[in-house]
């Protein structure tokens, strides 16, 4: 008896079997000019608001909303620049270097001290066997899914006294849930080998996260700082809360304050917005290799 896999495909009278030629494909080079023209409509769409602000930066009021015709550069100068720091040059409005001196002093403290606590916190999560890790593991799970508006005013009546500090702006925000997942979901997927030759060499828990752990985690670290950073960099709530004096407001809130008060000047609205921008793409582009290689790998071995 012949295996059903043996018997010759025969088709049935009366019906044409179709007949397929090779695949139309696209020249190599026709591919690549494809590929380009997508990538690059995609970028100059995502990068024309950018583009848009720092033109009008540099024109004058009444050519800054001018709808298309503001990509046309018109009469450029630095004026606008000017003029931001020429506005904030009084103790009662503030200093623009102060805001960016308190922006950067806490957006620092949030994403160094976060790199730190929230690091170590999933390293004791993933590779460490302590009473209790599954419900506090359980606890940050749950706490990934809950906007900062939830705690935001309960937070305000619990650090009332602390008011316009630097500290209030920074420490309640350094531990962050999602952080702690990042790193938990990245160390899980490192061999444990190499944490038991660790042990081996008589290395402790401490000594193996610094010496083993943290160089082998470069791109989970790159990504947790550039996303805090974006983070922290645009806060407003929180300083909108806790923050009325102008000597240490940061400059989301100090641009909000700047822009409902008339007359309304575009140009230096867009010169304050740019200097505001600068810092955002220069820590991406700084990490960005790094951040590429995190979203590659989990995409991998995902």
């Amino acid at each position: 008896m012949t295996a059903l896999t043996d018997r010759p495909t025969v088709p049935r009278p009366g019906r044409r079997v179709p007949h397929r030629g090779p695949a139309r494909r696209f020249p190599p080079t026709v591919r690549r000019g494809l590929d380009y023209l997508v990538t690059g409509t995609v970028t100059l769409l995502f990068a024309s608001p950018i583009l848009y602000m720092f033109i009008g930066s540099l024109q004058p009021d009444e050519q800054v909303l001018g709808g298309l015709s503001g990509f046309a550069p018109g009469d450029l100068s630095l004026d606008n620049y000017a003029d931001v720091f020429r506005t904030f040059d009084d103790p009662s409005t503030g200093y623009f270097l102060d805001f960016l001196a308190t922006s950067v002093i806490v957006t620092g403290v949030v994403v160094l001290g976060g790199l730190v606590v929230n690091s170590m916190a999933a390293y004791a999560l993933a590779r460490l066997r302590w009473r209790g890790r599954d419900a506090v593991l359980i606890l940050v799970l749950a706490l990934t899914v809950l906007p900062f508006e939830a705690i935001a005013v309960p937070l305000f009546y619990l650090l009332n006294d602390f008011r316009n500090t630097l500290a209030v702006q920074a420490v309640p925000l350094v531990a962050n849930a999602f952080s702690v997942f990042l790193f938990y979901s990245f160390f899980l997927k490192l061999p444990k080998e190499i944490e038991e030759a660790g042990r081996m060499d008589g290395a402790g828990p401490l000594r193996i996260f610094v010496r083993i752990i943290v160089p082998m985690s470069k791109p989970v670290f790159a990504t947790v700082a550039i996303l805090s950073f974006l983070t922290q960099w645009g806060m407003f709530l929180w300083p909108v809360l806790m923050v009325s004096d102008p000597a240490v407001r940061p400059l989301p809130l100090a641009i909000s304050v700047y822009q409902g008060q008339p007359p309304f000047q575009w140009g230096d609205i867009m010169a304050f917005g740019v200097m505001m921008v600068l810092p955002m793409l220069a820590v991406f582009l700084v990490f960005q290799r790094w951040f590429v290689r995190s979203v590659a790998s989990s995409g991998i071995k995902g």
